[in-house]
């Protein structure tokens, strides 16, 4: 059974720390404004640091899951900080921007670097996804097999495409 469904099923109220991560302007801070308040904006100033947004989730009649997303910045100058983000995350979300081929191949630093400084207490690494963002647009530069290989090799729990403008796979991808 999963450790983190089965964290979920012990206790009526669980907090669970996700951290978002990868590079700027791939749609973090829009894919967090969609899934917790359904909402998109556009202009959004790029995060400094850190911000905050809490989802709560009902799994079921007696049990509540809060979700504590942490939208972390993605400019090399706040990377110094990432440990201290990353510190007791349970799950953790990869995004990339499927128009921009760089920031999918910086998605594997991005894992790569999770995978060195956070850990779940029995030692393994916490879970993470990788979502694909801005399916919605045209002039794609990274194809599908290329997406299923890197999340193969890399041991994302998963992956999907996504479109916080147009809500597409949002709350999907993060069930």
């Amino acid at each position: 059974m999963d450790p983190v469904y089965s964290e979920i099923t012990a206790a009526p109220e669980k907090l669970f720390k996700v951290i978002i991560i990868g590079d700027p302007t791939v749609g973090k801070t829009s894919f967090v404004q969609r899934y917790v308040e359904n909402s998109y904006k556009r202009d959004y100033k790029g995060t400094v640091g850190v911000d905050f947004a809490l989802k709560v989730v009902k799994w079921s009649e007696t049990r509540t899951a809060k979700l504590q997303l942490w939208d972390i910045a993605g400019q090399e100058r706040f990377t110094w900080m990432t440990r201290v983000y990353y510190k007791d995350s349970h799950g953790c979300v990869i995004m990339f921007d499927l128009t921009n081929r760089n920031s999918f191949i910086n998605s594997l630093k991005w894992k790569r670097d999770v995978d060195s400084k956070c850990r779940l207490p029995d030692g393994s690494p916490i879970p993470c996804m990788l979502l694909a963002n801005k399916c919605d647009l045209q002039h794609r530069q990274v194809d599908q097999m290329e997406i299923e290989e890197l999340y193969k090799e890399h041991n994302f729990i998963g992956w999907t495409e996504t479109s916080a403008k147009e809500g597409i796979m949002v709350d999907d991808s993060m069930k």
